[in-house]
C-alpha cells in the first residue's frame, strides 16, 4: 500500500495525526528532502527506509515504490503542504495505476493556510472579497494562456502565489497589468510556520524591492489583494443579531453594519 501524505507546511507539529502515524507505520518513505520538515522523520520504526526524491527522478521514485511492494512493505510519500497543490502526485499516480499498486491520500495543512494564519489573516472579508485564487507564474512549468497572473488579477480577488519569490518583478508587472493598482496591499511569507519564518507587508508595486531587501528568493508564497490589509470589511451576518439562523432566531435589519 502507498500512501500520499501532506506533511503541512514545516512546523512539525503541523502534519495531521492521521500522517503523523503513517509515517510511525511505514516500512519506506519518500520524501522532499529539499521542502519537508526532516523532523517529521524523528518516529520512523526501527528499519524503515528512507529516500529523498529532491536527488531523484519519477522513474527513481517509482522503482523504490515497486519494489517495496513486491516485498510487502507499506510507503509513505511524503509531500510538502497539500499533496494535491503542485505536488506532482497525478503522475505517480498514473505509475501505480499502471503497476497495480493500491494507493490512499492523507491531506495535509497547505503552506497557503499557513501564510494567512502568520499574518493574522482571513482571506475571504465580506464586501472585501469572497474568492481566492491559488496559482503561480510561468516558469520552466507552462501557465495555460486563460490562467495567466494578469487575467487572474482583473477579478481582483485574493490571491496567492506560489513558486514565483524569484519573480516577482516580472509578477509585479503582471499584476498591475491586469487590473490591481500599485498600491493594492501585498504581502511576501518566507517559510510559513517554520522557525526563519518571516512576513514582509508592502504593496504590488514594492514587492521587488521588498523581497531584494529581505533577500527572498524562494520557499516564500505572494499574497495579493486588499484583504491583506484587514482594513474596510463588513461585520459577517452568520453571527449578527439580527441575523436568523437554524438555531437562533434573529431581530429584523441586514446585518450589514461595517465593522
Amino acid at each position: 500500500m502507498v500512501y500520499f501524505v501532506g506533511a503541512g507546511p514545516g512546523a512539525p507539529d503541523l502534519i495531521t495525526v492521521r500522517g503523523q502515524e503513517l509515517i510511525r507505520q511505514a516500512d519506506v518513505v519518500i520524501y522532499a528532502g529539499s521542502l519537508v520538515n526532516p523532523k517529521l522523520l524523528a518516529e520512523i520504526k526501527k528499519g524503515c527506509r528512507i529516500y529523498d526524491s529532491s536527488h531523484m527522478t519519477l522513474e527513481q521514485v517509482a522503482e523504490v515504490i515497486v519494489q517495496a511492494e513486491k516485498d510487502g512493505k507499506a510507503t509513505v510519500r511524503l509531500h510538502t503542504g497539500d499533496p494535491c497543490l503542485y505536488g506532482a502526485i497525478r503522475e505517480q499516480m498514473d505509475v501505480l495505476d499502471q503497476e497495480g499498486i493500491a494507493y490512499e491520500v492523507c491531506p495535509g495543512v497547505s503552506s497557503f493556510c499557513a501564510a494567512a494564519a502568520a499574518l493574522d489573516m482571513e482571506y475571504t472579508l465580506p464586501a472585501v472579497s469572497q474568492s481566492v485564487v491559488i496559482t503561480r507564474m510561468a516558469g520552466r512549468t507552462s501557465v495555460p494562456d486563460r490562467e495567466s497572473i494578469a487575467s487572474f488579477a482583473a477579478h481582483k480577488a485574493t490571491m496567492v502565489i506560489f513558486l514565483s519569490a524569484g519573480m516577482v518583478r516580472d509578477l509585479s508587472k503582471e499584476l498591475i497589468k491586469g487590473g490591481y493598482g500599485p498600491g493594492t496591499p501585498a504581502a511576501i511569507v518566507y517559510r510559513a510556520s517554520w522557525p526563519e519564518e518571516k512576513t514582509v507587508i508592502c504593496t504590488v508595486e514594492t514587492l521587488a524591492q521588498e523581497a531584494e531587501k529581505h533577500k527572498i528568493t524562494k520557499t516564500a508564497l505572494i499574497l495579493v489583494g486588499d484583504a491583506v490589509s484587514q482594513k474596510s470589511y463588513e461585520r459577517s451576518r452568520l453571527y449578527h443579531p439580527e441575523f436568523t439562523t437554524g438555531y437562533r432566531e434573529g431581530s429584523e435589519g441586514d446585518g450589514g453594519e461595517k465593522a
